[in-house]
């Protein structure tokens, strides 16, 4: 069956699999998805995660009907949770096609069980890296099952789906389950998939992420103790396939004959924390942008009639006004306008004080919105084209097809390191981020995974050093 070719190659795939260049570009991922992670910690949707969560850790406890003597937490929440939705409060992670953001579900789950498992259960970083690369295979080899998948969603946020089952995968690889079980924890993790769209642009959307991390981890436990799902789930439509209205699945090639999708498709890495398909368009606007200005200024907007943006239909980015960060951050209007007023966008643009600007609301009331038939909505296809008419009748126009930090464009190794340095300098000394960076850089090499999760941690409050 589909499903047991995936069980066979969760199981069966080994270090000796991994290429240097798949194994570079994974490389690559888990730095910027720590990053992320890191600057995530100071929003409001993970305060209000990481304060649901110390429940779990608190004196509450509620009865298990029926067994007087045994009290558990009302929820159950895990660092792995916390961490997914630091990682995608933003909407900083990478992206990948069929769209999906793969590292958020993946990484949170690997760091929590390296550092919760015994520690006479040593992890090497070849042990983190193969693990890794089984959950983001995964999710690329379901979302090749569905043409609906190659487009950007419009029913259910694809993390919340695929990402469920690469967080179960890659747990299950590093837990070292064996095939019976690895294809259990796949069908497990099904029926904990699914978040909708409607919840985009809300603080909801990063619960997706770490729900997905956190249901996957559970999956692969609960397979471990030995409950059993549906050992078909993904062959049937009625299975994982009541995600997708043209869902054909196919079983993996043999061990033998295996390739890994990573080295054929690389990932998009943000400049800038929004949906990736607005960063076509921060591109254009840039562009056209040097027409308008040319010592730096802000952009005169009483000397703007019209602006007009070419890009594809998707309509939870259609966003006119919007009025909280995480609309903004699905917005192409906002980003357009924010971008010829600035020059360009940074993390503080989506701040409150700055979506709230006269001369950013003037702006977002001359936009127009036109939705050419050839513009599909596909983050490998999709292009912007923004027209800006001035009010003397001058009209200036500028296309991209490809921004810088797109796979067909990709951020140089030195950018990517200075985008991680401004990320966790938020959170960690300036020696420890070089520290990580060294070993992130080097994770092949490294013999235990507790060194890189001590790092992770942070220095101890001052009054937690006091105290000991």
């Amino acid at each position: 069956s589909v499903t047991e070719s995936f069980a066979r190659v969760i199981h069966g795939l080994a270090v000796g699999h991994l290429t240097d260049h798949v194994i570079q570009r994974s490389k690559r991922m888990i730095l910027d998805t720590l990053g992320v992670g890191f600057l995530g910690t100071s929003t409001e949707v993970f305060h209000k995660a990481s304060e649901y969560s110390k429940i779990y850790s608190s004196n509450v406890s509620s009865s298990v009907w029926g067994r007087p003597e045994l009290r558990l937490p009302p929820p159950y929440a895990y660092a792995a949770f916390v961490n997914g939705v630091a990682i995608h409060s933003m909407d900083f992670d990478d992206t990948w096609h069929p769209a999906t953001h793969p590292s958020g579900a993946v990484l949170p789950v690997l760091m929590a069980l390296t550092e919760a498992l015994p520690s006479s259960q040593k992890f090497s970083g070849l042990d983190m890296l193969l693990a890794f690369n089984v959950g983001i295979e995964v999710q690329g080899q379901l979302m090749h099952f569905s043409k609906e998948a190659s487009d950007i969603p419009k029913r259910f946020h694809p993390p919340s789906v695929v990402g469920t089952l690469g967080s179960a995968a890659a747990a299950s690889k590093l837990l070292r389950l064996s095939m019976a079980k690895c294809q259990e924890a796949l069908a497990i993790a099904v029926s904990h998939a699914g978040a909708p769209m409607a919840n985009a642009a809300t603080q909801t959307k990063p619960l997706h992420m770490g729900n997905a991390a956190r249901h996957g981890m559970e999956s692969a436990f609960l397979a471990m103790l030995g409950l059993q799902g549906n050992k078909q789930v993904l062959d049937m439509q009625t299975g994982f396939g009541a995600f997708y209205a043209n869902y054909s699945p196919q079983a993996l090639p043999d061990l033998d004959s295996h390739t890994w999708l990573l080295g054929q498709q690389d990932v998009a890495f943000k400049r800038f924390p929004a949906h990736l398909a607005t960063h076509w368009v921060a591109d254009a606007a840039e562009s056209v942008r040097k027409h308008l200005i040319t010592d730096g200024a802000l952009l005169p907007t009483d000397h703007v009639e019209r602006i007009v943006l070419r890009i594809p239909d998707v309509q939870y980015v259609n966003r006119p006004f919007p009025d909280s960060e995480h609309a903004a951050r699905h917005s192409f209007q906002y980003v357009a306008c924010t971008t010829l007023l600035d020059g360009g966008i940074t993390v503080p643009s989506f701040h409150k004080c700055q979506i709230d600007r006269p001369q950013v609301r003037e702006l977002l009331r001359k936009v127009e919105l036109e939705h050419p038939r050839d513009n599909r909505p596909s983050f490998d296809t999709l292009y912007c084209e923004i027209s800006v008419t001035l009010r003397d009748g001058a009209t200036f126009t500028e296309c991209s097809d490809t921004f810088y930090g797109h796979w067909r464009k990709p951020l140089s190794q030195e950018d990517l390191r200075e985008k991680f340095r401004a990320n966790a300098s938020s959170m960690l000394s300036c020696d420890t981020v070089e520290r990580l960076l060294e070993i992130i850089e080097n994770l092949e090499d490294l013999e235990d995974c507790s060194v890189l999760t001590t790092l992770l941690k942070g220095p101890c409050p001052p009054e937690m050093v006091s105290k000991s």
